[in-house]
């Protein structure tokens, strides 16, 4: 059979299958290809069934007969081993020029390593991050492509095609770098969101517990929202959980285990922060949040034994669920900045000429994370491309100070009454952290000078030279090489 196949898709799980009939919905013929080959079949008379340009392979052989030179064949595997049995499979089967695409949420290490690998072996390779879901991969996602730069022309028309489309128009897919740089941005995305969800829910919790609220009347809230500066698909999906009722005519988020789930790409993009030395601290204290539920037992056996204030909000309701939504905002602008923070430390650190403008655009539709903010975003970096933080940018630091008493108010007021708003408080300390001219670590350098002879630097001399006092007159001269971790 002469070949017809566009590209191949091999895992035909829901995100697999999706993409696949997004592909085919734009004009691709696509070849699908699953290790458990009746799952081929079961598609192939099931969602793709009438679909004449969706070619069955029922083994990676015939799959690589179907495909038009140079292949492309795209993984929607799981991350980790499987992706790499996969490629080994592949190898003997393909040709230089060809290309392999790993659309799963891989870690960035092990893109850097398969894109040299396959390099190696005369062949191309993209890493790419893919958000939206189900929803996304079967009507428009946002695609975040890194890899071998060579590849990029052969995969750009199918995917800028089956992107989710922003407001004006652009495609919500363009190239993010070399090596692992999209499987980058997409963890950065990932931990982004984690931050997002954790703000959402402290917010929830300050009108439920803080204000006694209806989930009717927080829904009406949330609603509101989604019509201004926080409109977004998290406020959205937030706004329509709070509605939702069983057969029953109950609540359904009322019965819902307060044990939250994680798949890891937040703890990634927290341990990344530590190793580049960026003070990512909200989506950290999401991550920790996470944490913190899954010990339900243990919490429902400290609930009977630790005392703390259990209070309300006092004063008028309609002007404290304002002070939380600039505090959610505010919050939400410092959860952007850091996340951006890391990405420029990472370009750094990974040789990566990241466009942080075009990142925004491409999380504007599409992503789990789309929202009217991703526009600002976008123009702050189109003002200035070399922005070091958003908080600098001047549309952001005016939001800031909109926001500020209100932002202040919410933290306190939580505190005093015993309601938890890690990801809050976290945000607003690191915004007063980051505006002080002078910290405490001047103390912390000269414990540590102290205890252990590591050295200071002086505010009176040239950044570089290192200083060390023998404290007790008993220590004597000698220090510790100066080095950070």
């Amino acid at each position: 059979m002469e070949p017809k196949g566009d590209i191949a898709l091999i895992g035909l799980a829901v995100m697999g299958q999706n993409l696949i009939l997004n592909m085919n919905d734009h004009g691709y013929t696509v070849v699908a290809y699953n290790r458990t080959v009746s799952k081929v079949d079961e598609f192939l008379n099931g969602a793709a069934k009438g679909r004449d340009t969706i070619l069955g392979a029922h083994s990676i052989e015939e799959m690589v007969r179907l495909l038009k030179k140079p292949r492309k064949i795209m993984l929607m595997v799981k991350a980790g081993k499987a992706v790499d049995d996969f490629i080994e499979l592949l190898l003997p089967h393909l040709e230089p020029g060809d290309l392999i695409i790993d659309g799963g949420n891989s870690h960035f290490p092990d893109t850097i390593r398969r894109t040299n690998y396959l390099r190696s072996k005369g062949l191309l390779f993209i890493g790419t991050g893919i958000s939206g879901g189900e929803e996304g991969a079967r009507h428009g996602p946002s695609i975040m492509p890194g890899g071998t730069p060579e590849a990029w022309p052969l995969v750009k028309d199918i995917f800028q095609a089956i992107a989710a489309k922003a407001p004006d128009g652009a495609p919500c897919c363009e190239w993010i770098g070399s090596d692992g740089a999209g499987h980058y941005v997409k963890m950065a995305h990932n931990g982004i969101e984690y931050g997002d969800m954790q703000l959402i829910c402290e917010a929830y919790q300050l009108m439920k517990e803080g204000l006694g609220m209806s989930n009717e009347e927080m829904h009406k809230a949330f609603a509101e929202w989604n019509e201004g500066e926080l409109s977004s698909y998290l406020i959205e999906i937030t706004r329509d959980i709070l509605a939702y009722k069983d057969e029953n005519g109950e609540y359904v988020v009322d019965k819902i285990l307060d044990a939250a789930g994680q798949k890891g790409t937040g703890k990634w993009t927290t341990i990344s922060s530590l190793d580049l030395g960026m003070p990512v601290t909200l989506i950290a204290e999401a991550v920790f949040a996470r944490c913190l539920s899954a010990m339900k037992e243990e919490r429902v056996q400290a609930s009977k034994i630790l005392k703390g204030p259990k209070g309300r909000l006092e004063g008028d309701r309609a002007t404290w669920v304002e002070d939380i939504r600039r505090a959610l905002l505010a919050s939400k602008i410092v959860s952007y900045a850091q996340g951006f923070m890391l990405m420029r430390e990472a370009a750094k650190e990974y040789n990566w000429n990241l466009n942080y403008g075009s990142i925004a655009s491409i999380w504007r539709a599409g992503c789990i994370i789309r929202s009217v903010f991703l526009g600002r975003i976008k123009e702050a970096f189109d003002r200035d491309p070399n922005l070091s933080n958003l908080l600098l940018d001047d549309y952001f630091r005016g939001v800031i100070d909109r926001c500020q008493d209100s932002w202040r108010r919410v933290v306190s007021s939580a505190v005093q009454i015993g309601v938890p708003v890690p990801a809050f408080s976290t945000a607003l300390a690191f915004y007063d952290g980051y505006r002080s001219e002078r910290l405490p670590a001047n103390l912390l350098q000269a414990q540590r000078d102290y205890f252990g002879a590591h050295m200071y630097e002086r505010v009176d001399r040239p950044r570089g030279e290192f200083f060390h006092t023998n404290w007790t007159g008993r220590g004597g001269t000698v220090a510790s090489t100066a080095y950070t971790v």
